[in-house]
């Protein structure tokens, strides 16, 4: 996303540029994780900067999997060992420690990333590194990679499906805002052609630097738009400061609701309820999914990290990966890439969000579509849900006017 906390967002393109410098003179990584008794496995995620508000839980809960896994005796009979490093909220540390991991570390897989900034800096690495990556994060569609398993949403699983249901039940015209790098621009982009598609309206558009707190000018055009609904796509701490600017301009939920798609349980707790209490969401997990699996895990959860800590759909979603990486690996019987890829065709696992499937045409899952309100106690109650978890399709061909925004034909 950018060099320091407060600097300038590194664009899309110097990001896929430095990560190829970073990848210069690369040796093919061993695909078994190393000798020994231990099976080394990476967690990379922000454990400082302005991203560290939301990856931090999600680092947890995959160290949690980990060592749940290595409690019951671990995968092919070998225990995990967790190497831990930080990207701290820039582009360049992820594919860096990413490289390190790989090369250095030799370990079998890597769990970790958030920012589509991050994830991007790391395509390239782990591609040419022939490494794998578990990247537990909704983002903006648009990409598949041999090298990633995708275990957050794609855009047909979570904001194509909130643009419709708020087009049916809030209104038609939608102030976009958003952080200024790939994903928020790249998720409007598809948000502004659905939007001709079904008949609702783009009144503005405005992006802020990823760490941005002075939120008055862009309220004051909130309110000369008069826009039914602000659809966020805001990152980090940035959501800290627009909401409750928000809230002190005088602008509730009932007057112009906001739906985020980076905003779940651990944000609220930064933000502050009473900030966010009325306004929406769209994942497809909250701790208040009611599955038996799920109140194991928030059980487990709160008994390790403390009573007040709450579970989100990325802190879930970087948990399950962990466990379908692993039912992969006993699958193939083998640590090794190519043999955990084939078997993770094969492989479902009960996770708490639900039954999940793995496509292995785009390397994503099958995921439950979850709108939800937050509640005054900081919890998101669930106000709409598909009936059957959706088939991912990142490169938009079920949508007739997803080819314009694609490019694919």
């Amino acid at each position: 996303m950018r060099k320091t906390t407060k600097q300038k967002i590194v664009s899309a393109l110097a990001v896929t540029v430095m990560a190829a410098a970073v990848m210069t003179g690369c040796a093919e990584s061993k695909s078994t994780g190393g000798s020994g008794g231990d099976i080394p496995v990476g967690v990379l995620h922000s454990l400082t900067g302005t991203m560290s508000i939301s990856e931090v839980s999600v680092k947890d809960s995959t160290m949690m999997a980990i060592e749940e896994i290595n409690a019951a005796g671990g995968v092919l009979g070998k225990k995990l060992k967790p190497i831990v490093e930080d990207g701290a909220s820039d582009p360049q540390i992820f594919a860096e420690k990413i490289k390190k991991l790989i090369q250095k570390d030799e370990t079998a897989v890597v769990f970790g990333g958030w920012t589509s900034s991050s994830r991007k800096a790391m395509l390239p690495v782990v591609e040419q590194n022939k490494g794998l990556l578990f990247y537990p994060v909704q983002y903006e569609g648009l990409e598949t990679s041999p090298n990633i398993v995708y275990t957050g949403a794609t855009t047909n699983q979570q904001i194509i499906p909130a643009v419709t249901w708020l087009l049916q039940n809030k209104g038609k015209k939608f102030f976009l805002l958003g952080s200024d790098y790939v994903f928020p621009r790249t998720a409007n982009k598809i948000i502004k052609a659905q939007l001709v598609a079904e008949g609702g309206e783009t009144v503005a558009e405005e992006y802020t630097p990823l760490g941005h707190t002075d939120y008055s000018t862009v309220i004051s055009k909130i309110k000369s738009a008069k826009p039914t609904v602000i659809f966020n796509t805001l990152n980090g701490d940035s959501n800290v400061a627009f909401f409750k600017q928000l809230k002190d301009a005088g602008i509730t939920a009932k007057d112009i609701p906001v739906l985020s798609v980076s905003v779940a349980e651990e944000e609220i707790r930064g933000i502050g309820v009473t900030q966010l209490a009325g306004h929406y969401t769209s994942w497809n997990y909250y701790q208040t999914t009611d599955t038996p699996e799920n109140k194991k895990f928030v059980e487990a959860y709160k008994a390790k990290f403390g009573k007040d800590r709450v579970t989100a759909d990325p802190i879930e979603a970087g948990y399950l990966g962990v466990y379908l990486w692993a039912e992969a690996v006993k699958k193939a019987g083998s640590f090794e890439l190519d043999k955990v890829k084939a078997a993770l065709k094969d492989v479902t696992i009960k996770a708490p969000e639900g039954d999940i499937k793995f496509d292995a045409e785009t390397q994503h899952i099958y995921k439950k579509v979850r709108i939800g309100e937050v509640g005054s106690d900081g919890l998101i109650k669930e106000v709409f849900s598909t009936k059957d978890a959706v088939k991912p399709d990142p490169w938009l061909t079920t949508f007739p006017w997803g080819a314009e925004v694609s490019g694919k034909k």
